[in-house]
């Protein structure tokens, strides 16, 4: 796999996936991925977990009301595409983080059918382009302590770890930080069961 990227508009492509934004025609797919207890419980409370379709469409109207770029950052939520079959692989988001806003989260999330591939480091080193190429210098990744699958992903796409704190959502969690300069600097490959 290449770093290839490419960058039109709010879509983000990559040599498997295109990140998009979010329509109501997407929530099957959504609810593969926060209907999932076993993604969902490391997201609250940040996102809790989704129980049905009609909860599942309430959530993405309120992503679709926040147009990518509404907090004058290049924030926002989009869908992770898996070029190929246009299957709803995951979600993906540039947030301010909580409480003051000033960093920017770097997140992702798989359906568990996605996992093993090394989906969630291309879309989170595509979502680092967009953040750069829109006037960032750094964004971060928090990951719960137990999460080894997010602390994989955010390792392959090139962040850093720079240790363990309380700031944000009033949790313990793993910060990751990625800085322009080392945009590009990762191998994106997966291992050979890499989840």
């Amino acid at each position: 796999m290449t770093h290839e990227v490419t960058i039109v508009g709010s879509t983000i492509s990559t040599p498997r996936l295109r990140l998009r934004p979010w329509h109501q025609d997407d929530a099957a797919g959504a609810l593969d991925i926060y209907g999932s207890l076993e993604v969902s419980r490391w997201l609250a409370p940040a996102m809790d977990h989704v129980n049905d379709l009609d909860q599942m469409r309430a959530v993405i109207t309120g992503w679709i009301a926040a147009p990518l770029g509404s907090e004058g950052r290049p924030s926002g939520r989009w869908v992770i595409e898996e070029t190929g079959s246009g299957r709803v692989a995951g979600s993906g988001q540039i947030l301010p983080l909580p409480p003051e806003g000033e960093d920017l989260e770097l997140g992702y999330q798989l359906a568990p059918w996605a996992w093993g591939r090394g989906l969630a480091a291309e879309a989170g080193h595509a979502l680092a382009h967009y953040a750069f190429s829109n006037g960032e210098e750094e964004v971060f990744a928090v990951v719960r302590p137990k999460n080894e699958r997010g602390t994989r992903a955010a390792r392959r796409i090139g962040m850093e770890w720079v240790g363990e704190t309380d700031k944000y959502y009033d949790l313990r969690l793993q910060v990751f930080r990625l800085r322009k300069g080392d945009l590009d600097t990762s191998a994106l490959e997966p291992g050979p069961v890499e989840r």
